[in-house]
Order: C-alpha cells, then sequence, then structure tokens
C-alpha cells in the first residue's frame, strides 16, 4: 500500500543502536498515544569488551520510533519497570500486543550476566499503557529454559504463544490462554530442526511461521494454526548486497500491512565464511566487527504457494498507521 506514485525504498541498515550497536530480535508496534511505529528490540553490548558472550546478556530493551513512516529512526532510550527482582539480569527478545486498551509484553529473562549461554531462562508478562513504562505481572508456567516468545490469536478466539523450548531440544513449542494472563502448555510444534525465534503472521489467505535454525529462515504453512507444513526453501539464507546485509537473517518479525508484508530482521554484518570456522572460549573475547549487528527490513510475496523475500530488490516501503493499513498489527 502506497500514498505516492514515488518508490521509497528503506535505508539500509534500517536501524543501528547508537548505544551499544547491539539491536537485535527486532519487533514493531503502533504507539497509539504518539500516532507513530515505534521499534522495541534486545539491546546487546556490542561494543563493550567482555569475557566470551557477556556482551549477550545483562541487556535492557532498546526504543526506537520513526516520525516519518520508517525512513527514519530516532533512538528513545530503554524500557521501564522491566527488572523485578535485585541485581543486574538479562532481557531478550520481546513481543509486544496491544489488546483491550492495554500492551502486553512477554519477555525473555535469565538472572544475571552469565558468560555463556546458558539456563535458566524464563518469559516474564508484563504490561503498560505507553510502551516505555512497566508493570511485572509473572513469570509464566511454561517450564524452565523457555525463550523467544510470539502470540497470535486462533480462529475460535483464544490466543496462542509459541516460543522455543530448550528443555524440549530447542524446538517450537506452543501454550493457550483466553486472557494473556494464565497460560495452558499445549506442547512441541516444530521439532525437525533446532532453531529459535518464531514468529507467526496471517498473509494472503494463509497463516505463516518462520524461525531462526541460523541458516537464514524456515518457513511454514498452515491453514489453522495447528498443522505446520515446511516449504523446501529458506528466506534470507544468501547474503544480501545492501549495506550492512551482506549476512544471514536473523531472528525476524513480520508486519502484515493489507496485501503487503514487511520482514524486520538483524543481521552480523561482518561476520563471513571465515568466521563460521572460529570457535570462541570463555577464556576469549569476541572483536566487536563481529559483535556488531544491524537492524534490516525487507518486503515478503508468496509465489506458487511458497513465502519469497528477495531482499536485494528495491521496493516501497511506508509503515501506515493501522486504521490506513488493514491487518496491521
Amino acid at each position: 500500500m502506497t500514498t505516492t506514485n514515488t518508490m521509497r525504498p528503506p535505508k539500509a541498515p534500517m536501524f543501528r543502536d547508537p548505544i551499544h550497536d547491539g539491536a537485535a530480535d527486532p519487533t514493531v508496534i503502533w504507539n497509539r498515544q504518539e500516532q507513530c511505529w515505534w521499534l522495541i528490540y534486545t539491546n546487546r553490548r556490542a561494543n563493550v569488551d567482555a569475557q566470551a558472550v557477556s556482551w549477550c546478556h545483562g541487556l535492557d530493551i532498546g526504543l526506537a520510533s520513526t516520525p516519518d513512516e520508517g525512513r527514519t529512526w530516532i533512538y528513545r532510550g530503554i524500557m521501564q519497570g522491566v527488572e523485578f527482582e535485585k541485581g543486574r539480569n538479562t532481557f531478550w527478545a520481546p513481543e509486544v500486543i496491544w489488546h483491550e486498551d492495554k500492551y502486553h509484553m512477554y519477555l525473555t529473562y535469565i538472572r544475571g550476566v552469565p558468560s555463556a549461554f546458558i539456563g535458566p531462562s524464563y518469559i516474564a508478562h508484563y504490561t503498560s499503557d505507553n510502551l516505555f513504562d512497566w508493570t511485572y505481572q509473572s513469570i509464566l508456567d511454561l517450564g524452565v529454559n523457555s525463550i523467544d516468545a510470539c502470540v497470535h490469536r486462533m480462529p475460535g478466539g483464544k490466543w496462542r504463544m509459541w516460543y522455543r523450548f530448550d528443555s524440549g531440544g530447542a524446538h517450537t513449542y506452543a501454550a493457550d490462554s483466553d486472557d494473556l494472563y494464565n497460560w495452558t502448555r499445549v506442547g512441541p510444534v516444530i521439532t525437525d530442526c533446532h532453531h529459535e525465534g518464531p514468529n507467526v503472521f496471517h498473509f494472503q489467505g494463509s497463516y505463516w511461521m518462520v524461525t531462526d535454525p541460523w541458516d537464514g529462515l524456515a518457513v511454514y504453512r498452515s491453514d489453522d494454526l495447528e498443522t505446520w507444513t515446511r516449504q523446501a526453501n529458506n528466506i534470507l539464507r544468501d547474503r544480501g548486497t545492501r549495506n550492512e546485509d551482506g549476512a544471514k537473517g536473523g531472528h525476524p518479525k513480520v508486519l502484515v500491512q493489507g496485501d503487503e508484508a514487511f520482514i524486520f530482521y538483524f543481521t552480523h554484518p561482518e561476520r563471513d565464511e571465515e568466521y563460521a570456522g572460529i570457535g570462541y572460549t570463555l577464556e576469549d573475547m569476541e572483536p566487536y566487527k563481529y559483535r556488531r549487528t544491524s537492524i534490516q527490513v525487507a518486503k515478503l510475496t508468496v509465489e506458487n504457494g511458497e513465502l519469497v523475500c528477495r531482499r536485494n530488490e528495491p521496493f516501497d516501503f511506508r509503515l501506515l498507521p493501522p486504521e490506513e493499513a488493514s491487518g496491521a498489527s
């Protein structure tokens, strides 16, 4: 959907965090108070030299807003109120939705600042009236080592959450809720490979799920949000040619606006084939060039029943208000 006949491609990268240069796990949502789109993301401390992967922990949640339909993004700071116990702790992968005059957020929580990717991890629920200030509600009973929540309404009206469950083999599991507060476990959903970051959306008459198996993004299709079929080709696997886009896409969020869909993802733009052969230990310090990340956006289409993303092709990018774009989140 466009407002003029002039194509306006997005900037590449779309956004880099000006404080720590480690923006990842993006999500976008319409701020009803400010009447503009907000970008909410995991704020990795990429420019901080730290032991092993300590820079991936002890994180705040970053905020940015756009005054011009996604053309430019302004860093707004960090979320307030996410800490619910003493100390410096870790927060990842925000999932934010709007329901009944309130924002709900589901956030991965790890105690402290580990130097390795170890648990235990949990998914915490918060609510807010303004996207800045949050009130802690609870730790969800989804099992230890749950991360990366995604929430979508089922055809019958109940809510379903998909999330990575490490104790279940680093696969996607699901839970259901009638009120967004109390959740009942459903069990495993996607178990064909190890992965993270499930994201579910409805586009062009079908439900879709994209996951991050660290080899581009795997794509699954469903008619009912219950049974999923994987398509043959991963998207965002081949390296892009745009600035800061020459790496595989990671941990995405898809925003549907009417008959268009945009996928927001992050890259490690300086990681290359040489990096894949490097093994870091707890005694090593990963170079800054490998730590830093950029947020990108690309357009999705459906062709011959498959989800397609041609990340190098120019496209018109305008984030319209929800009332102007049927299907926007």
